[in-house]
């Protein structure tokens, strides 16, 4: 009965430690060449590389102040980018961090650890450490210009609406004012308007022009 019972663990034992051998197995390698870039007071820029023949879903980023503080965890999957944008940083801080790759079977090992450290407020942008086929700082440079482009469009739809409701009430002026003076043409009086008119039917005279008289003298 003891020999069975040792038989079943140790099948057991030896059934589950060749699961967990196939598991790390098929485990994507850890990420290479992690490096950080773009360095700024409230953000920095993590881009890596994967070996070649693994397939990758996502990553994972481990992210911390170097005393200890502050830990955070940034996980993606589905996407097969290979940068990352770090935000919320605090300025003239010492960070570290760790990328793991998440494939089929699972995430594989972290990275070895990258130090780095936020610059001032003061400070400008390091152009030296800059990389220019980074494809996170080229879509957010990219977006820029998208902003940019639609605040122009957008101005230019507003002054065009300006013209156009400038354009109307100043017709609206005109007609309004040619009405008020049809109405006061229509409102005098029609003695103002007309010819006086002779009793017999005929025109008055003027009473500049002088009218003949005959006088009869009887002898």
């Amino acid at each position: 009965m003891t020999r069975s019972f040792i038989f079943v663990n140790s099948v057991v034992l030896l059934l589950f430690g060749s699961d967990l051998f196939l598991v790390r197995a098929n485990r994507p390698p850890a990420p290479v060449n992690v490096s950080v870039t773009h360095l700024r007071a409230d953000s920095a820029t993590v881009s890596w590389d994967v070996p070649e023949g693994d397939v990758i879903i996502g990553f994972s980023i481990s992210q911390q102040r170097q005393d200890g503080h502050m830990q955070r965890l940034i996980r993606e999957v589905n996407t097969t980018s290979r940068a990352c944008v770090l935000w919320d940083l605090e300025e003239e801080t010492d960070y570290i961090i760790q990328v793991q790759s998440i494939g089929l079977h699972g995430e594989s090992q972290a990275s070895r650890k990258v130090h780095f450290r936020t610059l001032k407020k003061s400070d400008r942008f390091q152009s030296n450490t800059s990389n220019q086929d980074d494809p996170t700082v080229q879509g957010l440079d990219k977006s820029r210009q998208l902003q940019t482009g639609e605040m122009i469009i957008i101005v230019v739809v507003l002054i065009m609406w300006a013209a156009v409701i400038a354009l109307f009430c100043r017709q609206y002026d005109i007609i309004k004012d040619n009405d008020s003076s049809n109405s006061k043409e229509k409102a005098k009086p029609n003695s103002e308007r007309s010819t006086p008119i002779h009793h017999s039917g005929g025109l008055l005279r003027s009473k500049f022009q002088s009218v003949p008289s005959i006088n009869i003298i009887d002898v």
